[in-house]
């Protein structure tokens, strides 16, 4: 099967592989459908460490740990094996920690034999589709794809059921300095407040000021907007001419559908679009949409 076919079906054939539960149970809920391959004892099994998933809320765990002591674990964990009698999740690290929680010896799971690249993708598909992921993680999960699988943003796209622009929108949280990006990752700050400061002088001095005085994504960009103005007046040169709204929401709206920065200098009827990228792949992907055109 070559790649593209395999990249296509996994979206597709997810729900399949692990199913859709992952939270308390109802007393009153019907059976699983799908079936373990076997229980396994919970000390054999060890978490993925390249799952992109790292933040688990403590409440969450017990909660799902109490459904667990009454109802037991309805759906199986996906693993793989490792060697021996060592497996390693793919899929349903949450309900072996609560599990652990609960004091379980050992657990259902289903057994699936694939590579480090699948592991990797089903564990992002996964959590990405049950929304599990905060921003940053999701961001991280899809550069490690890209770079060391060899997934164009479209790849991306289409096995996570997104648009490509919200795979390249949340790529560019990444060029954000860590002291924002761990406020994306404590959710202090929104991925869309985050990515209003990329370009800017000091996007973490202007991140506090958001947070500090509570500012809307809106007027997150008036005040990453004017940073950037700031920055680009030369000090000897008189103060240009402000672009009007019209302007202003055309540069986000391209911004927003390229997932790159956008800037449109109109005057006289005339002017230029800049389109500005930081490597090559984002450069082939405004080449083949133009040449789509």
């Amino acid at each position: 099967m070559s790649d593209d076919l395999s990249k296509r079906r996994l979206g597709r054939g997810l729900a399949a592989l692990i199913g859709e539960m992952d939270q308390p149970v109802p007393a009153n809920a019907p059976a699983p459908t799908v079936n373990p391959d076997r229980m396994v004892p919970i000390e054999h099994i060890s978490r993925n460490p390249r799952n992109p998933r790292r933040n688990f809320v403590e409440s969450d765990l017990q909660d799902l740990a109490s459904s667990i002591r009454q109802h037991g674990i309805v759906q199986p964990v996906v693993v793989r094996n490792k060697g021996g009698d060592q497996y390693e999740i793919i899929a349903g690290e949450r309900r072996w920690r609560a599990a652990q929680l609960a004091g379980l010896v050992e657990i259902p799971v289903i057994v699936r034999d694939v590579d480090d690249r699948t592991a990797l993708e089903i564990a992002i598909v996964e959590n990405v589709q049950r929304a599990d992921l905060n921003p940053l993680e999701e961001a991280l999960g899809y550069e490690q794809l890209i770079a060391e699988h060899g997934y164009t943003q479209n790849d991306l796209g289409e096995i996570i059921g997104k648009s490509r622009s919200h795979v390249a929108n949340s790529l560019r949280l990444l060029k954000l300095p860590e002291p924002v990006r761990d406020m994306v990752a404590a959710g202090s700050l929104s991925a869309g407040h985050a990515r209003a400061l990329i370009t800017t002088s000091d996007p973490a001095a202007l991140a506090r000021t958001i947070v500090a005085k509570g500012m809307s994504v809106r007027d997150a960009e008036r005040l990453a907007q004017n940073d950037i103005k700031a920055q680009s007046e030369p000090a000897s040169a008189s103060r240009k001419e402000e672009k009007d709204s019209d302007t202003l929401a055309l540069e986000r709206t391209l911004s927003d559908a390229l997932g790159l920065d956008v800037r449109i200098n109109h005057k006289n009827g005339g002017g230029h679009i800049r389109i500005g990228y930081r490597s090559l792949e984002q450069l082939e992907e405004v080449c083949r949409l133009l040449e789509r055109r």
